[in-house]
């Protein structure tokens, strides 16, 4: 048997396959196990009169957009780096990125941004992350927001990664939104029981996601020094006690 380690990835699909590829570029086995699956809502072309700026805080919102609007001309401000990358993988051309969370976001768009020049317009999911409507509010900002797709999450592990766990195969789980994690943790449990996980580490994107799974019984959790995943991939190659490439 291989004594490469064997990594999980909950995150949903495209992305999970995108990260499977870089983890084993550095020498890991990887198991993508999306436990969110992304769906487009339906819907007319979105009105953007006297909007002055998009706000995106996932690829998923980028693309959902994409989708249904051929707007390239509006600038853009991104929650980090990878849905920064995803909008101008899209076409749009002038893109900002707060390289971070959406506190990090909302401080961005304070510094660049003036409230008289217009609204705020956020192509979202049903279900959000942090209080960006709140924030901007608070610094005089028109928000508008608009559901543009949902995170349906899965009813049960595949045979593969319920496998993986009942052999404590799995060193390492990757976990990036709560959703996500609370999802893992109610599916998890039957199968590995109250020790199953004693011997596998936990890598959170941040103290909120690492919340959701502290049910379980890791042998240790982490949490990224900052909410990307650049960062999540740091902390990661930190945990790995060899040189895996």
């Amino acid at each position: 048997m291989t004594d490469r380690p064997l990594v999980l990835i909950t995150r949903p699909e495209p992305e999970a396959a995108e990260l499977a590829c870089r983890v084993e570029d550095h020498g890991m086995r990887a198991l993508a196990e999306p436990l969110l699956t992304i769906r487009y809502t339906c819907g007319p072309e979105p009105d953007l009169s006297g909007v002055q700026a998009l706000l995106m805080t996932s690829s998923n919102g980028v693309r959902a957009f994409a989708e249904r609007s051929a707007r390239r001309d509006i600038a853009v401000f991104a929650v980090g780096d990878a849905t920064a990358g995803a909008a101008r993988r899209s076409g749009f051309g002038s893109v900002q990125s707060a390289g971070g969370d959406v506190d990090d976001l909302a401080r961005l768009i304070g510094q660049r941004l003036d409230p008289d020049r217009g609204a705020l317009f956020h192509p979202a999911g049903t279900k959000l992350a942090g209080d960006l409507a709140g924030r901007l509010k608070h610094q005089g900002f028109s928000y508008r927001r608009g559901v543009f797709y949902r995170a349906e999450a899965a009813q049960n592990l595949s045979e593969t990664c319920r496998e993986a766990l009942g052999a404590k195969h799995i060193a390492y789980g990757l976990f990036f939104s709560p959703r996500t994690g609370a999802v893992f943790a109610t599916l998890a449990a039957p199968v590995v029981g109250p020790t199953g996980l004693n011997h596998a580490t936990a890598i959170c994107l941040s103290e909120a996601v690492a919340g959701k799974i502290r049910s379980l019984s890791w042998q240790r959790i982490m949490v990224a020094d900052h909410p990307t995943q650049a960062a999540l991939c740091d902390c990661l190659r930190r945990a790995v006690p060899f040189d895996t490439k």
